[in-house]
């Protein structure tokens, strides 16, 4: 679904990402883990074309799209929940979740899915976003990223500040959404997590990194026995 190719990028003379490659299987949940300030956030900036690559390519659904904008990336099929949540304070969460849906036809519903997915949110509809808890507006921000029916969903963190019931759930929305998908299309997932335990579960694949490069990569079911959790640590 997604193929990077060693992919470079700098900040003034700092090198961020060195000779970056990884590629994210359709209908599963690829894990990216490392420690704070390794690249990942930078990473993800890059997959959505917040920040220009310097060198490499990145294809999504067999095409290159490291030279189109962020909205055609989103057009193409690609989710982005950034780090923070980053949802629209003074609208209503109908506003927001209306907001996913900027990129098809103005009559376009929202799905009735993302309430079955998140039925606080169905409670919460005229409510603004701001009014939400932080645990809510995390899964405002997933329904957002959710409402374009995408073939991919990037994840930046989406367990941080967040209160363990709420967390149970967002697992369980991630895992449903790559073994059982949307009105039937599986949606492949990339997550980027600190929280070792909760990445372990979800894992189809997982990815460490440090220093802006990958020091370890394999399958989910492999990472207690090769001791990611130590690799991760703080």
């Amino acid at each position: 679904m997604l193929t990077v190719k060693n992919i470079n990028q700098y900040y003034g003379g700092s090198h961020i990402l060195r000779d970056i490659s990884l590629e994210v299987p359709q209908g599963q949940v690829t894990v990216l883990l490392g420690r704070n300030g390794v690249g990942k956030t930078t990473l993800l900036k890059c997959l959505m074309g917040l920040i220009p690559i310097k060198t490499g390519t990145i294809e999504f659904d067999g095409k290159p799209i490291h030279h189109v904008t962020p909205y055609q990336r989103a057009r193409a099929g690609i989710g982005f929940v950034p780090q923070g949540r980053e949802i629209f304070a003074r609208l209503t969460v109908e506003e927001n979740l209306r907001m996913g849906l900027a990129s098809k036809p103005a009559s376009t519903p929202i799905p009735p899915q993302l309430f079955e997915l998140f039925p606080v949110l169905k409670q919460m509809l005229h409510r603004r976003g701001g009014d939400l808890s932080g645990g809510q507006q995390q899964q405002l921000a997933i329904a957002r990223a959710l409402a374009a029916r995408p073939k991919l969903i990037v994840l930046d963190e989406p367990t941080e500040g967040i209160q363990p019931s709420i967390i149970k759930d967002i697992g369980r929305v991630i895992r449903m959404l790559a073994h059982e998908g949307l009105d039937g299309q599986r949606v492949t997932v990339l997550l980027v997590e600190q929280y070792y335990d909760f990445a372990q579960e979800l894992a189809d694949h997982y990815l460490v990194m440090e220093r802006g490069e990958f020091i370890a990569r394999g399958p989910g079911s492999e990472m207690e026995a090769k001791g990611i959790r130590q690799l991760v640590a703080i």
